[in-house]
């Protein structure tokens, strides 16, 4: 297989993952992350810049060739990890509101940065197998939907050689040693809203006197699941998800406000509008039915459609398949979740190619119990053959591409 991986470097991989998940960092907060990351590729003879604070760009030159980009996040999730790993995070940080979370790499990114040290690892010592330049992309803060655009902003491309493609892959609750790979549409655009419900607070007793924001709220978040079920085509996926809402300090006060937040995902710009026309629709229409004003919607992000360009997806694959045996490829239709890695290949319109690799134990996977995802408090990806085949892959893939 290509880029077989040396016993001393697979259990160096192994301590670099071990120490990176158990110290995970909170996005735009990955300060120890880059310094750990910015030496490593140092060390292997890259040339690094920091970018939007803790985001690193790192190349290495050989020769006349293609300039390719490979991007890895670096970012940790607010959540109290529940793995019972020897190595699991007891890391607990300042959130931007400025209350205490717990953070763990619940995502995965660990698994990222390790692999594309390893990739970058493997193209430092044989530099006779390829000729170009290569660039790796660590960034912050892809959980925000920022970090892509951050670096883009401070000017990555004015400073750092403008790739051809960009590359990128992420650890999923597949079997490890799988791939997944999609063609066109990979993952999702997302929108996050946060919506405050303005009413009139009162006492619990006379609720004639006030305008209750939790009904009202109530009301919203219940009508708005009839937006995908009825003026959405069955064959267009949407999903819309409201996941926090707060309101009130006691059992007998109605408060003069509720806020809740909403998630809204499509695979078709078309289907976005017209979904976001709806939810603001009846976002406006539950408040004015109840008597009070308009709700404020603020705009929290946007994470943009990761789209694999299909001719340079379809290139790719051959190289995959002398990483990865063809019966552990699949090739999936589009997952609902969602990432900004488009960013940096569309700001400078050039093609992104990303994929998915399985991160689960055999036990796991075959087991009765759900297999956790990423952003859960279990999520546990197995080292082997998990970190080898995110090695192998991205390696084989970038050969693809910079073969003398």
């Amino acid at each position: 297989m290509t880029g077989t991986i040396p016993a001393e470097l697979q259990h160096a991989l192994h301590d670099l993952y071990r120490h990176l998940h158990a110290h995970p960092e909170l996005s735009f907060q990955e300060h120890r992350t880059s310094e750990l990351v910015e030496g490593k590729m140092q060390d292997l003879g890259f040339t690094t810049i920091r970018v939007a604070g803790t985001g690193i760009a790192a190349w290495l030159s050989n020769g006349e060739g293609p300039v390719v980009a490979f991007r890895a996040d670096l970012d940790g999730l607010p959540v109290k990890e529940q793995t019972g790993l020897d190595y699991a995070s007891t890391t607990v940080a300042t959130a931007p509101d400025g209350t205490e979370v717990p953070v763990m790499h619940a995502c995965g990114h660990d698994v990222h940065i390790t692999c594309a040290i390893g990739i970058a690892t493997l193209l430092s010592t044989d530099l006779t197998a390829w000729r170009g330049t290569v660039v790796f992309i660590f960034q912050p803060a892809e959980e925000l939907a920022a970090g892509a655009l951050a670096m883009i902003e401070d000017g990555l491309w004015d400073r750092a050689p403008r790739p051809e493609v960009v590359f990128g892959q992420h650890v999923g609750p597949a079997r490890a040693g799988t791939l997944q790979v999609s063609i066109g549409p990979a993952m999702a655009v997302a929108d996050a809203w946060r919506v405050t419900v303005h009413g009139r607070g009162g006492h619990g007793s006379r609720p004639e006197q006030a305008i209750d924001p939790v009904l009202i709220a109530a009301h919203i978040i219940v009508r708005l699941q009839s937006i995908v079920t009825r003026e959405v085509a069955a064959q267009s996926a949407s999903v819309i998800t409201v996941a926090t809402i707060k309101a009130g300090t006691k059992e007998n006060v109605i408060p003069d406000s509720a806020e809740f937040t909403i998630n809204i995902r499509h695979l078709d710009e078309k289907v976005r509008s017209r979904v976001l026309a709806a939810v603001r629709r009846v976002i406006q229409a539950e408040a004015q039915a109840s008597g009070a004003k308009e709700p404020t919607v603020e705009e929290l992000y946007t994470f943009p459609l990761t789209y694999n360009d299909p001719d340079v997806i379809e290139d790719v694959i051959p190289s995959m398949v002398r990483a990865v045996d063809m019966e552990h490829i699949v090739i999936s239709p589009a997952q609902m979740g969602s990432e900004d890695v488009g960013h940096l290949g569309g700001s400078i319109g050039v093609p992104t190619a990303y994929w998915f690799f399985g991160g689960m134990a055999d036990d796991v996977v075959d087991g009765l119990a759900p297999v956790p995802s990423n952003h859960s408090p279990h999520f546990a990806p197995v080292l082997e053959p998990t970190l080898s085949t995110g090695v192998r892959v991205g390696y084989a893939a970038l050969l693809g591409r910079l073969v003398p």
